[in-house]
């Protein structure tokens, strides 16, 4: 949703400071991860500092495609590792808020966690699969970058619980979504 709002409106603002990274953008796209991994382990101890560190994350996602757009370096291959280290990331994030809530004896926490880790999954998978039928499926109101800033939030202002409520529910109902823009576009 906010991809498609947004779409790349930072590239030109951010395109100098692209061209001045020196490194391959699928050498920022695996720092991300890192990163990200760093913020699951974290926020089971301290969900403020987890919350930076998952925006953190975010910025190196952001900045992958950037410095590939700008510097002529996009390749099918770096599409792949960014999907697919995506989903990575995504998984490490909603273990880690599933280890907190665990921690805090929030049996319900834990579950709607993996809940929406295994919505967030789908959703992906649900885009992946229409693609290889050769239709495009960018529809739903909850994909990755809203994840991330919604998980970051919970965590900074300390409404974890409502928002993983929150990406539960949208994560499931973006599925259903992407379902339905299917089965429209293959019966016309």
């Amino acid at each position: 949703m906010l991809s498609a709002w947004f779409g790349h409106f930072l590239d030109k603002p951010l395109a100098p400071l692209a061209k001045r990274i020196p490194f391959d953008p699928n050498v920022i796209t695996i720092a991300g991860l890192l990163v990200t991994a760093v913020a699951a382990v974290v926020i089971p101890a301290n969900l403020v500092a987890g919350g930076f560190m998952i925006l953190a994350g975010g910025a190196f996602d952001m900045l992958d495609g950037l410095i590939a757009r700008t510097n002529g370096k996009r390749t099918q291959f770096g599409a792949f590792l960014d999907s697919t280290l995506d989903r990575y990331a995504d998984s490490m994030l909603f273990i880690g808020v599933s280890w907190y809530f665990y921690k805090s004896g929030n049996s319900m926490g834990a579950f709607m966690s993996v809940g929406g880790l295994v919505g967030s999954l789908v959703i992906s998978y649900a885009r992946a699969r229409a693609e290889g039928l050769g239709i495009d499926c960018k529809v739903g109101i909850l994909e990755r970058p809203e994840r991330v800033i919604l998980l970051a939030f919970g965590c900074i202002s300390g409404l974890l619980f409502p928002v993983i409520i929150l990406i539960f529910l949208l994560s499931h109902f973006t599925v259903i979504q992407r379902i339905v823009h299917v089965r429209k576009q293959l019966r016309s």
